[in-house]
């Protein structure tokens, strides 16, 4: 069974505390960037009242993961196009970890029409920006493991960049 909504939300927001990635509910205006989001001083903001997929939630938190932390409090914030492609493995991993669906992150109306595609491509088992997030020391390419290591990716080594 699907977990609805409001059950996605709260899993995932426990799961970004958790980790470390700053974050709280609050009134936003209709223009972010994102509906109902967006990253102000360092902190994921979202409107609960608003409407968004919340595993946009994850995508967002990605980028602040991602983002050296001496440029995640930067205003206004800036993710560079690696970084991006970076976002979109961390969500990834982020899901499988929290057991959610591919459509959970990758939804219908997002990533400018690419969302489909995107959840093919991962659940194939090819991860855009996965060298990245080697790179950074997040995680572990397949391959470059062994069997009395940690595993690799979509396992993490650690969340935050």
């Amino acid at each position: 069974m699907t977990p609805d909504r409001a059950e996605l939300i709260d899993r995932i927001t426990g799961f970004l505390r958790e980790i470390g990635i700053p974050l709280r509910a609050a009134a936003l205006p209709d223009d972010t960037f994102l509906p109902g989001m967006e990253i102000r001083r360092g902190e994921l903001v979202y409107d609960p009242d608003r409407s968004f997929a919340p595993g946009d939630l994850l995508h967002e938190a990605g980028h602040l993961a991602v983002t050296a932390p001496e440029h995640r409090a930067d205003e206004p914030f800036v993710s560079s196009d690696g970084d991006e492609m970076a976002t979109l493995a961390w969500s990834w991993a982020a899901a499988r970890h929290l057991g959610l669906a591919a459509t959970d992150l990758f939804h219908d109306g997002g990533y400018k029409g690419e969302a489909a595609w995107l959840a093919e491509t991962f659940e194939a088992g090819h991860a855009p920006g996965l060298p990245l997030l080697q790179y950074y020391g997040l995680t572990l390419a397949p391959g470059a493991t062994s069997s009395d290591g940690p595993p690799p990716y979509p396992h993490m080594l650690r969340w935050l960049r």
